[in-house]
């Protein structure tokens, strides 16, 4: 399953301009240093160079890309991606190599070039062949309805972390103890579809974005979430995750973050996501635990034969004249002078 993935996502990628991106496994570690809230967790894994210089084995692919990032008028970098990024683990505090397959759309990036990198995160999503939902935030709108709520400066975390927490009744309170309006951050908490909000009279950049990318969608597959997106800091338009029926985690996570190139001194807009393929293999260990879609056998056939039946085929296929040992298909077919017939 995780290569039929991958494979759509580079058939993706290709379609778009999208060229492949290949990086060191270490980067320095004062790149990391600077940028360590954009970082899941802080510790890294660091190692002195032969020069004095300390490494790290990289726990993201997205500062490296953007660190080199064009600045110009009309300039616009895209690449994608497959790389290993170390991270600690959440529940154990150990290390792990994880490996995730992504694009990053780096420079002067507007409207199409974020329908783009949301289409393509959807068209990614959909080739799971199971229930899969597309999440969709906008930390515009979410800073919007903070502001006409009237919420003083210094209880907008708190109404930050309810909204993330999706906790209503303390968000609510929150905003009667302040006296403010709960109108706009109750209806983002509550939000599910564009229709929850459209009778509220939104009228801003981020609201139009966001209709306008909920457009290009199938409807089957997409879901508003306003609890996501609430760390802007570094984040800074559409923000979005991918999730998939049987897997507790995202499968798929990305946005715009232009308040992070502007916090590295650059003049320069970005969005992109990345692919979770360790989750995608847990799905596969949900779905069934074969290692190909099918194995095919054979007997006395044409190579060439063998070869063509192969390149007609669906998935993954695994060939042999014999049932092999130690590995799992899930379903089986037989080649008969030229011809794929399935069995039983």
């Amino acid at each position: 399953m995780r290569r039929r993935i991958e494979d759509r996502l580079r058939e993706l990628c290709r379609k778009h301009g999208y060229a492949p991106y290949k990086m060191s496994r270490f980067e320095e570690y004062e790149l990391y240093v600077r940028n360590k809230d954009f970082l899941q967790s802080d510790r890294v894994i660091t190692f002195s160079g032969k020069d004095g210089r300390l490494l790290a084995m990289k726990p993201d692919v997205t500062l490296s890309i953007i660190k080199n990032a064009p600045e110009a008028p009309g300039a616009v970098r895209k690449v994608h991606y497959r790389e290993n990024v170390y991270r600690m683990d959440r529940d154990t505090g150990d290390f792990r190599e994880i490996l995730q397959a992504g694009l990053e759309c780096v420079g002067d990036v507007g409207s199409y070039e974020v329908a783009e990198v949301v289409t393509i995160a959807a068209r990614c999503l959909a080739a799971i062949p199971v229930g899969t939902i597309l999440s969709l935030s906008h930390v515009g709108l979410i800073r919007h309805a903070l502001d006409q709520s009237g919420l003083p400066e210094k209880a907008r975390k708190q109404a930050l972390d309810c909204l993330r927490q999706k906790r209503e009744q303390e968000l609510r309170a929150l905003c009667q103890l302040h006296g403010a309006d709960e109108t706009l951050p109750v209806a983002l908490l509550r939000a599910r579809t564009i229709a929850d909000l459209e009778q509220l009279g939104i009228e801003n950049e981020a609201w139009s974005e966001l209709r306008q990318i909920t457009g290009l969608l199938d409807p089957a597959q997409v879901r508003l979430d306003f609890s996501l997106g609430n760390d802007m800091k570094y984040y800074s338009g559409l923000v979005f995750k991918g999730y998939a029926k049987g897997v507790p985690d995202s499968v798929l996570s990305g946005g715009q973050y232009d308040r992070l190139l502007e916090h590295m001194g650059k003049n320069a807009r970005a969005i992109g996501f990345a692919l979770y393929l360790d989750q995608l293999d847990r799905l596969a260990e949900e779905e069934g635990g074969w290692d190909v879609d099918t194995l095919l056998l054979y007997a006395d056939e044409d190579p060439a034969r063998v070869l063509a039946a192969v390149e007609r085929m669906d998935g993954t296929v695994l060939t042999a004249r014999a049932r092999p040992a130690q590995r799992t298909w899930k379903r089986e077919a037989r080649l008969e002078n030229g011809e794929v017939r399935y069995l039983d």
